[in-house]
């Protein structure tokens, strides 16, 4: 699940630059709004792909879902302030 998340984050993100170098090396020319349009959706695509990169998956652990082993468990709770009774 995280290397899906991962390269899709990338693969968001090299769009972002390429729309951004696109923009102001080749379509300026011909379009100075159109390269202004294109800045402006490129400007989007970061705050997505940090959601998309940093959503919980279903399979993914939560931060306070025992994980299965006692030991661990344990530590984590003694850490969290967390006391058994």
């Amino acid at each position: 699940m995280y290397a899906r998340r991962r390269h899709l984050y990338f693969a968001m993100m090299g769009v972002c630059i390429g729309l951004f170098v696109l923009a102001w090396a080749v379509v300026r020319l011909w379009s100075v709004p159109a390269a202004v349009g294109m800045c402006l959706f490129a400007m989007v695509i970061p705050p997505v792909a940090a959601i998309v990169a940093n959503r919980r998956g279903p399979d993914d652990r939560w931060w306070d879902d025992p994980s299965g082993d006692p030991k661990s468990d344990e530590w984590w709770d003694e850490l969290d302030g967390k006391k058994k009774y």
